[in-house]
């Protein structure tokens, strides 16, 4: 049975959450204990990045799924661009774990895992969720 469209901006869906709370495990895991794995590190974690901040935005917004995985895509570039102007103006975050999660180098490479993240996000969504995913 069809559940009665609503209007609102918010929702919970628990498998999302689920999810995100899954990926931020294997970002933890990634950040303490691989530093010495070059790309897993340092290309894949930002790709599963995205991914989480698109499953949070997924658990708590009742949103069309390219307007999520465009959002997640933002707060990646956003960060990216915080990394430049930090870089640029000579600022160092002092905290050694705000470093680590925020990051402190800036690189084009970063942005095409954002993207990278996104799409996959968008693609995954749309597999598990047919039909319903375009819409909220």
């Amino acid at each position: 049975m069809n559940e009665p469209r609503s209007n609102t901006f918010f929702r919970f869906e628990w498998k999302a959450l689920a999810v995100a709370t899954a990926l931020f495990l294997v970002e933890v895991l990634i950040a303490t204990k691989g530093r010495n794995l070059g790309w897993v590190r340092g290309f894949l974690g930002d790709v599963l990045a995205v991914i989480f901040v698109y499953c949070v935005f997924r658990a708590f917004l009742r949103v069309r799924d390219w307007k999520l995985a465009l959002a997640a895509f933002g707060v990646g570039c956003v960060i990216e661009f915080g990394q430049y102007v930090a870089k640029t103006s000579g600022w160092v975050i002092p905290n050694p774990v705000l470093r680590i999660v925020f990051g402190s180098v800036p690189d084009w490479f970063d942005v095409l895992a954002y993207g990278i993240g996104a799409a996959i996000a968008l693609l995954a969504d749309r597999i598990a969720r047919p039909g319903s995913s375009r819409m909220p």
